[in-house]
């Protein structure tokens, strides 16, 4: 019991050596200690009174000259980088820049291989048209209109003029021209129209005389795809007639096609 006790009293008094160290002879905190030589330990603080006390020796000048350096946090972007997004819309288009120079004249290309031939046309259309009749009997009005027919044919291509009922019908659309002679007779009045389908286009007039005398009129007409073309005599009170005999023609009525409308 008593070897139990003496025990307890040694090990009461090792203790607070493992807890609070065994003593030194080195300087506290407020006890900084200056070398022979101007320097001091780095473990000493800066604020401490000792070194208040203490000339800054050549160490202490050299040490101000050397500041800490300054720690600064570096943070690499890249590995924060992340996925390309998607493609934006576009924006607004700018203006319209001033238009520049024109730019020289280029070499001549080479000249390009032939068509290929193009479709055949109507043979019923015809690029020309031409007529010229006459007649040899004289014509004597009578109580209405009378279409002058002719009885001799001078020319007459592709028969555009129908010779039974006196008409020119167009079928190659175009620019015409018509000319009408006839030969008056004495004392009697000579009063004709140049038809254009059923208009009056032109008069061919002659007063009545005791000398007979040629007339004439011409004109030209704009005709489109069977127009007709046509002479009308006319009565009025007093006798309306043109003279021509058996042997010799006075009377002709000529038309040709000079510009059809599409070439």
């Amino acid at each position: 019991m008593v070897m139990i006790q003496l025990r307890a009293r040694v090990a009461f008094l090792v203790l607070p050596l493992f807890v609070f160290g065994a003593p030194t002879d080195e300087p506290g905190p407020k006890e900084a200690t200056t070398l022979p030589n101007g320097c001091r330990r780095c473990c000493d603080p800066l604020d401490s009174h000792g070194s208040s006390e203490v000339n800054p020796g050549p160490a202490g000048r050299h040490s101000s000259l050397y500041p800490m350096p300054e720690v600064r946090p570096y943070i690499n972007i890249t590995i924060l980088k992340g996925d390309k997004g998607d493609r934006g819309e576009p924006g607004t288009p700018g203006k319209w820049g001033k238009e520049g120079p024109a730019g020289e004249r280029g070499h001549q290309g080479q000249k390009g291989s032939k068509g290929q031939m193009g479709a055949p046309g109507d043979p019923c259309k015809h690029q020309y048209a031409a007529f010229s009749v006459g007649r040899k009997k004289a014509l004597h009005s009578s109580e209405g209109y009378q279409a002058l027919i002719f009885d001799t044919v001078f020319v007459n291509l592709y028969g555009h003029f129908d010779m039974f009922k006196g008409k020119f019908y167009c079928y190659t659309a175009g620019l015409y021209y018509f000319s009408l002679n006839v030969h008056t007779w004495n004392f009697k009045e000579t009063y004709m129209h140049v038809m254009h389908n059923d208009q009056e286009q032109v008069i061919l007039y002659a007063q009545p005389s005791d000398r007979s005398i040629m007339q004439s009129q011409s004109l030209m007409l704009e005709l489109r795809e069977n127009d007709e073309v046509w002479v009308r005599l006319y009565k009025r009170e007093r006798e309306n007639a043109i003279y021509s005999d058996d042997v010799d023609i006075y009377i002709t009525f000529s038309g040709y096609l000079i510009k059809p409308s599409l070439e």
